[in-house]
């Protein structure tokens, strides 16, 4: 059984900036102990991001091309090389604080891996971890990307699984940095629709399993007005 509590924030298509603003002020709030575990669960309207890894040379579309397709560019504080988010892509964050044997950043890299596996096995798809690169693979084609930072032992970012993107928006990167794969969906692997609504609730409850953290779903202003009652 779980056997610590967190909560779950959940938006539909937010922006790239803002999300990153409130992650920040999150990890913030989580390292001084006034919030608990808050894991965010969206979807990101259309952006490129890149990590610390650099990657600006694996921008392939020009400007014009990017703002046809209302595609932002940012830099991130991240891991990982260059990426896409937009429409129809599960994108998770945790703000997780660890402590004790959790101490291990290979570790929670893996279970962030192991909730796309299992997320994506509860549609009859099987997924595996490529020994040369991060993320999830099915075949030779990536389904699920990870990027995540932690700072004073407290995470951000996160994992982005593709449930039914525009996957041509990933023609105007090389994906992480990698050109001798492919990215895939949900949707192209089944040959079907896929909700992204139907992800989530899967998401959470693997996420809950793999994490052990109890969690429960809030708005951002009762966490907000909650934290700010128990500081009282």
């Amino acid at each position: 059984m779980p056997d610590t509590n967190g909560v779950w924030l959940e938006f539909s298509r937010r922006n790239y900036t803002e999300m990153t603003q409130l992650q920040e002020a999150l990890h913030r709030r989580r390292h001084q102990g006034e919030i608990p575990d808050v894991v965010i669960l969206l979807e990101h309207t259309p952006c490129i991001t890149i990590g610390r890894s650099g990657g600006t040379h694996n921008l392939l579309a020009n400007t014009e091309v990017l703002e046809r397709n209302g595609i932002t560019v940012h830099e991130t504080s991240r891991g990982g090389d260059i990426t896409y988010h937009g429409p129809g892509q599960l994108i998770c964050y945790p703000i997780l604080s660890l402590q004790g044997d959790q101490r291990d950043i290979r570790m929670y890299a893996r279970k962030m891996e192991e909730v796309m596996i299992r997320t994506v096995h509860a549609f009859g798809i099987e997924a595996e971890r490529n020994a040369h690169y991060p993320g999830v693979w099915v075949g030779d084609s990536k389904i699920g990307a990870m990027g995540i930072a932690v700072r004073k032992w407290t995470t951000m970012h996160g994992i982005a699984l593709n449930v039914c993107p525009d996957l041509e928006h990933f023609s105007f990167i090389v994906p992480c940095g990698i050109a001798s794969h492919g990215v895939t969906s949900m949707s192209r692997v089944l040959g079907r629709p896929i909700k992204v609504d139907d992800v989530r609730s899967e998401m959470r409850r693997h996420f809950s399993d793999i994490f052990q953290i109890a969690m429960r779903p809030v708005e951002l202003e009762q966490l907000v007005e909650e934290t700010s009652l128990a500081k009282a």
